[in-house]
């Protein structure tokens, strides 16, 4: 067994080391290849729509186009849309494959630092890859879920506590802020980009505990990496959070709007808790079950167990150490590993009272490989056992995965096309969207003079009573007032809503005039002009 220790272990990579690296990440380019472009519901929905909204000045034309995410931070999804409306369609997926496979770099540095055997480069190699193979992992890669984008600077920030736990605890105290500081703020920057990934925010903070040191070390860490993580946040979402509170009344506009309460929306959370837990019970076996039923924990379908298994055998591990039974030969550095197992168990606990998104979290499903292998490590048994045991897991684990991969649509330019039909008269001209399907990726094909109003669907129907709504209809109602253009698009199966929407509005479906179009994404949209009808 290697002699290595915390002293020894420096984070000096060889030309091998840096050459599985960058083939790992060109890997995860090519398969976003072969898998396609991404047709989920989000992109649909508002991963395309809100970065075009903001940069084409959208925000007082339309309204409501991508339901409650109309209102999301879109400086997260403007990278990829500027890729993408630049660069042919091959290129920015490779790209956003290549940039997702990035994960590799902190999973690897993690396992080479934690790793206590005489193999551990190999051994973390196997570890990082086996870490990107996930039930669900394997689903997100080429998608703007942006959920395995965010988890590189989360992991990242995680590999710099471990790497220089040392110096973390024993070097002067400027360095040690100054070191938390650069980790805390890439939480930071993660956090102001995507709300969700906040639960990391909270394990960071944890893992920052359990680093050890004396009293001066943790409180400098804590405040350092507070600071930094709180001018990350801000340098993120700072001036979006200030726009909204502005214009709506509520800075997370319209979540939690049951506090803020903007006149603009119904004093209600908006937010998704289909999956919380109702009773501990369910909340502790929580793992357990989304193996069992995927439905439990997240819209998109997954098997996986690498989470579940590093969650039960990390409760074991915990109950021996806490009776005093711990091995005498570790397979991994213990000071290594208690930050790394603190960062999951804070993000877990915390991320299960907010969210419970299995999406959510699958930067711990990456780290599942490495957690099960602490957790094993840690158990006072031989180290052949826990190397058979371990090997063990891992097949089943590989075993059992399945991924149920969301459709995908071939390579083509544009990214994005889509044959709305052509409107004669543009600046006179408005269309009405309905009903809870995504729409969002169509506005661009739109003459931009031409506002985009979603009189009905998740966030706002005809009959809601919100400013909203009262907001669109006095729209609405000065276009039909001048006589001007009305226009309605809907999802071709969804047509009867989008006639029931219209009723409220005054307006009826001129069905003779319809034209029915498809993309190069997916579905097929119905398009049809609209006449005035007087209610009785």
């Amino acid at each position: 067994m290697s002699a290595d220790s915390v002293e020894t272990r420096a984070l000096r990579l060889t030309r091998q080391e840096w050459l599985f690296l960058a083939a790992a990440i060109v890997f995860w380019g090519c398969y976003v290849l072969w898998l396609g472009k991404d047709t989920s519901w989000d992109f649909r929905n508002y991963h395309w729509y809100i970065p075009y909204a903001f940069l084409d000045g959208r925000e007082h034309i339309d309204m409501l186009v991508a339901h409650q995410a109309t209102y999301y931070n879109p400086f997260q999804d403007i990278p990829f849309y500027l890729l993408a409306t630049h660069t042919p369609a091959w290129f920015s997926l490779f790209t956003l494959g290549c940039v997702q496979g990035g994960n590799v770099v902190p999973l690897y540095i993690l396992g080479r630092q934690t790793l206590r055997i005489e193999e551990y480069k190999l051994s973390a190699a196997a570890l990082a890859l086996l870490g990107q193979t996930g039930g669900l992992g394997l689903n997100m890669f080429g998608t703007t879920y942006h959920d395995n984008t965010m988890s590189i600077l989360i992991l990242s920030a995680i590999a710099i506590l471990v790497v220089n736990r040392k110096r973390l605890n024993e070097s002067p105290l400027w360095l040690t802020a100054a070191i938390t500081a650069g980790a805390g703020l890439l939480v930071g920057l993660t956090v102001g980009l995507k709300l969700p990934e906040f639960p990391f925010a909270i394990g960071f903070a944890v893992s920052l505990l359990f680093l050890g040191g004396d009293w001066k070390h943790q409180g400098v860490r804590l405040l350092a990496g507070g600071l930094a993580g709180l001018i990350g946040v801000w340098a993120m979402m700072g001036y979006w959070t200030e726009h909204m509170l502005a214009t709506t009344g509520n800075p997370l506009f319209p979540y939690f709007n049951e506090y803020w309460k903007s006149p603009l929306a119904l004093p209600a959370p908006y937010r998704d808790m289909r999956f919380l837990p109702t009773h501990f019970w369910i909340a502790a076996a929580f793992p357990i079950l989304w193996v069992l039923n995927w439905h439990i924990a997240d819209d998109i379908p997954f098997v996986d167990i690498r989470f579940m298994l590093a969650y039960v055998f990390g409760i074991v591990a915990i109950v021996f150490w806490l009776v005093g039974r711990r091995s005498k030969d570790p397979m991994v550095f213990p000071e290594a590993a208690r930050p790394i197992l603190a960062f999951a168990a804070g993000s877990y606990l915390v991320w299960l009272k907010m969210f419970a998104i299995y999406r959510y979290i699958v930067g711990l499903e990456m780290l599942g490989p490495l957690l099960l292998a602490i957790a094993i490590g840690l158990l006072p048994l031989s180290r052949r056992i826990q190397l058979v045991g371990l090997a063990a897991l891992f097949i089943l684990t590989a075993a059992t995965t399945r991924v149920d991969y969301i459709e995908r649509s071939p390579i083509s330019d544009p990214f994005v096309q889509a044959d709305v039909p052509k409107i004669k008269d543009p600046q006179k001209s408005m269309v009405l969207l309905t009903g809870e399907d995504p729409l969002g990726f169509l506005a661009p094909s739109f003459d931009r003079r031409i506002p985009l109003l979603r009189i009905d669907g998740w966030m706002v129907q005809p009959q809601d009573g919100t400013k909203l709504t009262a907001m669109m209809k006095g729209r609405v109602f000065e276009y039909m007032s001048k006589k001007r253009n009305i226009y309605v698009l809907a999802d071709a199966n969804n047509m009867g809503r989008a006639r029931d929407a219209l009723t409220e509005y005054h307006l009826r479906i001129d069905w003779l005039k319809c034209k029915v179009f498809d993309t190069n994404i997916i579905g097929i949209y119905e398009f049809c002009p609209t006449f005035k009808w007087p209610r009785e």
